[in-house]
């Protein structure tokens, strides 16, 4: 690129113009593509980001969730312009490795042993080659709507056509892309979520075949969709029963709706655990934990896990300070989380009761989704996927251009850096919004 083009490319639009000449798409992630100009950041501090066009937005997107102390947030800078003068990469072991790994045994309580990744799509790969390796069988459960990263053997029925999805009660497992390897949903048995008589069914057919059932405890890639009680302990019951391997993927729960995650929330512990996002406030790191017996196959080397930026000691570096900083200060920070975010969900239900909008508005409160539906409650994908989405469309963008940014299926993500005046910001924006929809 000419130093001319450098310099006439200054606005988003430009930028965007610029980049699709180069990143496929204009965007590194699909979750990035958006109807017209995606979002180009030029910086970011606390619950706020400036694009390069100058415009102020107030956050709720947060990096995906990862960023639950705000953006460039002191304690993580400070950690990791301190390790990046220590060195970057040493293919070798390091004292923040095993203090990161204490941590996360202190806090979550499926955690006896930890291995660690860079994204969430690997400490998936890891756990589901671990629980086939561990028992010796081949299916996995997992539950339609729910998202366990992009990679072939997952990357289906997470959010299908219903015209290829089959029936609610015997759903049909759908590629989530083109491209994935033939027959890599052969080993998948989908059911529907918060639905024991059909796992009790699967168990029935399948059991002594069945390595490992799979969820996101809390659903938070479609909606923010609580189990029905009982549901969790009814898959830890029927998990032990039959030998399988329970695992929750907290990627993004975890550290976020508690310093313990969903499983702590809830109340039930899962054999494995992934986690990332959120536990080094935005650098790049994910982990593998889980039970002794279980994780003790990869400590024997028998199943294998590898990775050349596992255990990064930069990202370390940062995982140590936020863990270290929730931890130390968690009887602060989630009850503040909650009550921060519980008031922006009652200010939004209410701008939408005042003008007829049919808004559910759902979550704990550290994370939260809005639903354009008469649905008093979601509790499966079928339900969401029934919801207006066009409606929610149009909010997201109306949101946007009003300077709130939110992710785009309606889902929140709250920081410790939104304050009041954030929330009264926001709710403004909202009852202005929903009043032109």
């Amino acid at each position: 690129m000419t130093e001319q083009a450098d310099q006439t490319a200054t606005t988003m639009e430009q930028w965007y113009e610029r980049a699709r000449r180069t990143v496929a798409g204009g965007v590194s992630s699909d979750a990035r593509r958006m109807a017209g100009t995606p979002l180009f950041v030029d910086r970011a501090h606390g619950a706020e980001l400036i694009d390069l066009n100058g415009k102020r937005y107030v956050d709720y997107v947060l990096g995906q969730g990862p960023d639950i102390l705000g953006h460039a947030s002191e304690i993580v800078a400070e950690a990791v312009s301190a390790q990046v003068r220590r060195g970057v990469a040493y293919a070798a072991q390091h004292r923040d490795e095993a203090l990161v790994a204490e941590l996360l045994c202190d806090m979550v309580p499926s955690a006896d042993l930890v291995r660690f990744n860079s994204v969430g799509s690997e400490a998936v790969h890891g756990a589901l080659r671990l629980a086939r390796g561990h028992t010796g069988r081949d299916l996995v459960i997992k539950f339609e709507g729910h998202y366990h990263g992009w990679l072939d053997p997952v990357l289906h029925s997470v959010h299908p056509p219903l015209d290829a999805a089959g029936a609610a009660d015997r759903p049909t497992t759908v590629a989530g892309t083109l491209g994935l390897t033939p027959g890599s949903g052969d080993s998948l048995r989908v059911l529907g979520w918060n639905d024991p008589a059909a796992v009790e069914a699967a168990f029935a057919a399948e059991g002594d075949r069945i390595a490992a059932v799979i969820c996101e405890p809390l659903l938070c890639n479609t909606g923010a969709i609580e189990p029905e009680p009982g549901f969790l302990e009814f898959l830890r019951d029927i998990c032990t029963r039959n030998g399988s391997v329970l695992i929750f993927d907290e990627i993004i729960t975890g550290f976020r709706v508690g310093e313990g995650g969903a499983q702590q929330r809830f109340g039930v512990t899962p054999d494995l655990t992934t986690l990332g996002k959120a536990m080094a406030g935005g650098m790049q790191v994910a982990a593998l934990a889980g039970s002794a017996a279980v994780m003790g196959t990869i400590a024997s080397g028998r199943v294998g896990h590898a990775g050349t930026f596992n255990s990064h000691p930069v990202a370390m570096a940062a995982a140590k300070a936020v863990l270290g900083h929730l931890h130390e200060h968690a009887d602060a920070i989630y009850p503040g989380l909650t009550t921060t975010g519980q008031s922006l969900m009652t200010a939004i239900a209410a701008s939408a009761e005042r003008h007829g909008v049919p808004l559910l508005v759902a979550g704990p409160g550290p994370l939260f989704q809005t639903y354009f539906t008469d649905q008093p409650v979601i509790r499966t994908y079928r339900e969401y996927a029934a919801c207006d989405h066009a409606l929610a469309a149009r909010f997201h963008a109306e949101l946007l251009r009003h300077g709130v940014n939110i992710v785009p299926r309606g889902l929140w993500f709250l920081s410790t850096a939104h304050g009041a005046d954030h929330v009264n910001e926001t709710a403004e924006v909202v009852d202005a919004v929903l009043a032109s929809l």
